[in-house]
């Protein structure tokens, strides 16, 4: 089996440009290799979500979302790692391996849980693996959606209400 292909756009890079905002991590570096810890324990990882602070956020935010993607997953889809949603507009950082929130829920991810996935791109990738870790500013308290949707409804639905992102890209390999 060949996991030869071109690198996927970046998905942002299809959608119709919003405003950032400032999005840091005392765990993660845009562009650098993740350590382990999270990466998932399929892998040899810990599996633990890395912490996350965002500031400079539009007027007018009620709530955030986070979602982490990897569009460099052999797949004609990508893969969802973690969709985060209703996070109150009063949280703005999560800690290393934190559970949600009040009021906020996981939707289930391509692993099937209701967490974060960790990083897990199949040995022999010819590339690393992009981690697009995005804290969305949205427009209302809660989005429409219910712990039993996909990332994908989760993603549809702040089409329509995500007032800016912040966005992370680090990324994860095997040797």
């Amino acid at each position: 089996m060949s996991l030869e292909r071109p690198v996927p756009p970046d998905p942002y890079d299809l959608l119709p440009p919003k405003p950032s905002f400032t999005l840091t991590s005392e765990d993660v570096t845009d562009g650098q290799q993740m350590a382990d810890t999270f990466a998932d324990p399929s892998v040899g990882g810990a599996g633990k979500s890395p912490q996350l602070s965002w500031s400079g956020f539009p007027e007018g935010t009620k709530s955030f979302a986070i979602t982490v993607y990897d569009p460099d997953a052999p797949t004609h889809s990508g893969f969802w790692h973690w969709a985060l949603v209703n996070i109150p507009v009063s949280v703005t950082s999560l800690a290393q391996g934190a559970e949600p929130p009040a009021g906020a829920f996981a939707v289930r991810n391509d692993y099937g849980t209701k967490e974060y996935g960790g990083a897990a791109p199949p040995q022999g990738e010819p590339f690393p693996h992009r981690y697009v870790i995005t804290v969305h500013a949205v427009d209302v308290e809660k989005l429409d959606v219910t712990p039993d949707v996909s990332p994908a409804v989760v993603s549809f639905n702040l089409t329509f209400h995500d007032l800016a992102r912040a966005v992370i890209r680090p990324t994860y390999h095997i040797a």
